[in-house]
């Protein structure tokens, strides 16, 4: 196998963290924990596939990390290991913290009606 650019349990960690990161964007993508973690009405629908797609590039990108890492049959049980982890994580944070996983969504799709009522104010 060629040289990684990185050493391994830097391109795993990351592969761990994309894992973590796209994992908590799929849980957005759906109402009730967009509700427990944004305390909001249900996100737009191009907030939604936005989050969705966020998800999946971020997953698509830990495969490439652990591909990268290791040989790609080690690679793949890496990977699925690295999903197992991430998705208790995300789990036990959305029953902990949910507001946490919250910020991952950032300000896209803050829709409430004191953000809205505040947005229309004149400066002065």
């Amino acid at each position: 196998m060629p040289e990684a650019f990185l050493p391994a349990p830097v391109l795993l960690a990351g592969a761990l963290l994309c894992a973590f990161v796209g994992l908590a964007w799929l849980a957005l993508a759906m109402e009730p924990h967009w509700q427990q973690a944004r305390n909001t009405a249900a996100p737009p629908r191009g907030t939604v596939r936005l989050l969705r797609a966020l998800g999946a590039t971020a997953l698509a990108a830990s495969l490439l990390l652990c591909l990268a890492a290791d040989h790609p049959t080690m690679a793949v049980l890496v990977w699925f290991m690295a999903l197992a982890v991430a998705a208790i994580g995300v789990a036990l944070l959305l029953a902990w913290r949910p507001r946490w996983v919250g910020c991952l969504a950032g300000r896209r799709g803050r829709h409430s009606a004191a953000s809205a009522g505040s947005a229309q104010r004149p400066s002065v």
